[in-house]
């Protein structure tokens, strides 16, 4: 793979995650940066200084003709500039969630299969050695299950700015909610078939038809449930603000967070610390057979770490021609249950899929 061509790619958007995957490619000999793109003006890390920033990505796109294009921009722009990039004969990275509506989300992935490029989506948990054990252990236990999953964030100045601005177009339940529902569909294989979600506007500084707490509840056709809970901001508790918890009727598989962590370290997002694993079964006596068995994540990746193996499989699959159907499917599929979430907190009503 090192004596190919580097891929040719443009970054979009510079925001945390954006400069993580500029790195990313800075740091791998199989790409080559030809430019990023920022609207405004961004603080960069010295590696990247070097690349010019263009303004505009769809002029950016016709100049640079790049081989891929790695679009990190706020949730709204995400399906018209993949379109875009797979019309141009591009392959296309794009940061979680695909699109705002699951009609733009099935627009992006019918424009990949229709350009014969490649479409990968930003679910860093796929590529993470410890969450691929957790979904591993809890399929062993078998349906039906029951998820219990959050990720609340107690964010101020910077970080709740950059809430602020996500909020803009996104509510937390389906930015964030759309890795945990993916992960609870992994581990099911079943399903979605009814969602239910509630949320609260817990500031006056995010606009009045958005809300910065949400919980969504999920009902799965091999009768499985699930509930995923989000909030942001300098109001929320970090009070069992990281719960990653599977049951079963054979016994649950859980993340033991370090109780030191904080809800708005990024790092903290992705460690699991310690996998629980939890036997249900009983002895004549009515007492455990097994004690739980704790299972030391020992050697994680960090954030960047993540993002380095996340464009590593972007580079396998355009080297390697994989297949990247489900891939896109489990995409469109998350994103349509966290939608769904979403509506529901606008209607008080359920909404069955």
């Amino acid at each position: 793979m090192s004596q190919e061509k580097p891929i040719r790619v443009l970054v979009a958007g510079l925001g945390n995650m954006g400069r993580s995957h500029a790195l990313a490619y800075h740091n791998d000999p199989g790409f080559e940066i030809i430019g990023l793109v920022n609207r405004s003006p961004a603080k960069l890390e010295p590696e990247l200084r070097a690349y010019t920033v263009h303004p505009d990505f769809m002029t950016a796109l016709a100049e640079l003709k790049p081989d891929l294009c790695s679009i990190n921009t706020y949730s709204d722009s995400h399906a018209d500039y993949a379109v875009a990039a797979f019309e141009a004969g591009c392959h296309v990275f794009v940061e979680k969630p695909l699109a705002t509506t699951v009609a733009d989300a099935e627009r992006v992935v019918s424009a990949a299969k229709k350009a014969g490029r490649k479409l990968v989506i930003g679910y860093i948990l796929r590529h993470h050695p410890s969450w691929a054990k957790l979904i591993e252990e809890a399929r062993k236990l078998g349906p039906p299950y029951v998820f219990r999953m959050n990720l609340n964030q107690q964010s101020s100045g910077p970080t709740w700015a950059t809430h602020k601005s996500l909020m803009r177009t996104t509510s937390p339940i389906v930015d964030c909610g759309v890795h945990y529902v993916d992960v609870m569909c992994q581990i099911t294989d079943a399903r979605a078939v009814e969602v239910r979600g509630m949320g609260l506007r817990l500031s006056d500084e995010i606009a009045a038809d958005m809300y910065n707490y949400g919980q969504l509840q999920v009902l799965f056709e091999d009768g499985s449930v699930g509930w995923y809970e989000a909030g942001w901001g300098p109001m929320i508790s970090e009070t069992a603000f990281f719960v990653k918890d599977v049951m079963s009727p054979k016994g649950a598989v859980s993340i033991v967070m370090d109780p030191n962590a904080k809800s708005d370290d990024i790092d903290t997002h992705t460690k699991t610390s310690v996998i629980r694993l939890h036997t249900a079964e009983t002895g004549p006596d009515g007492k455990f057979i097994r004690p739980d068995q704790d299972m030391r994540m020992t050697g994680e990746p960090g954030h960047q770490a993540l993002c380095d193996l996340e464009q590593a499989f972007m580079l396998r699959a355009i080297r390697e021609d994989l297949n990247l159907d489900r891939h896109m499917a489990d995409a469109v599929a998350s994103l349509r249950i966290c939608l769904a979430a979403d509506e529901s907190v606008r209607t008080g009503q359920p909404v069955r899929l």
